[in-house]
């Protein structure tokens, strides 16, 4: 009943997305960012860039493919790194103390390859989409906010919000997208 009753208040139109837009927007200056500056996920990061300076994309390709595959299934050499490495953990901890507010969090690298996450995500390479080439390589206060969608994998609805890492020197070196739980922040 009350994602019914949450499908039209969506459904009202422009107001009622720009009170989300603000809210999402006031959510990520006063924590997503914060988050992004970790010396963790940053190292990370820097890491993964490194070994994967040498990709093609028809390499990148491969690998998305085979991380979709492998998601759900018990053998995953390619998805179980990105969710068993000091930066997933600070991940995870961050949607453990959210209070069911924040749903997933995941960081990429400069390629949009995935680098740790708080749980699978769906593929692999999120390089060719809005959260990743609306906030790399475009500054410090790239901002993007998704759409409020019902999720299947949380059974909520929720927006995705994405920043970019910056690394040593002030460079963008990756980006975060974080999950939020629509019902709670409202």
């Amino acid at each position: 009943m009350k994602y019914a009753v949450f499908a039209v208040i969506l459904a009202a139109g422009p107001a009622c997305a720009d009170q989300y837009t603000a809210v999402m927007t006031t959510f990520a200056r006063d924590s997503i960012v914060g988050w992004a500056e970790a010396p963790v996920l940053i190292e990370e990061i820097v890491a993964q860039n490194a070994e994967h300076a040498g990709l093609s994309l028809a390499d990148i390709d491969e690998m998305d493919r085979q991380w979709r595959n492998q998601v759900g299934q018990g053998n995953r050499p390619i998805v179980e790194p990105v969710l068993s490495n000091p930066a997933a953990d600070y991940l995870r901890q961050i949607v453990e103390e959210s209070g069911g507010i924040v749903t997933e969090v995941f960081i990429m690298d400069n390629r949009g390859l995935n680098v740790a996450a708080s749980d699978p995500t769906s593929d692999y390479w999120q390089g060719d989409e809005a959260k990743f080439t609306e906030t790399y390589g475009k500054g410090a206060s790239a901002l993007h906010i998704g759409d409020i969608e019902f999720d299947d994998s949380t059974q909520s609805y929720q927006g995705q919000v994405s920043v970019p890492v910056m690394g040593p020197g002030g460079a963008v070196i990756g980006a975060m997208t974080v999950g939020l739980n629509a019902e709670m922040l409202f």
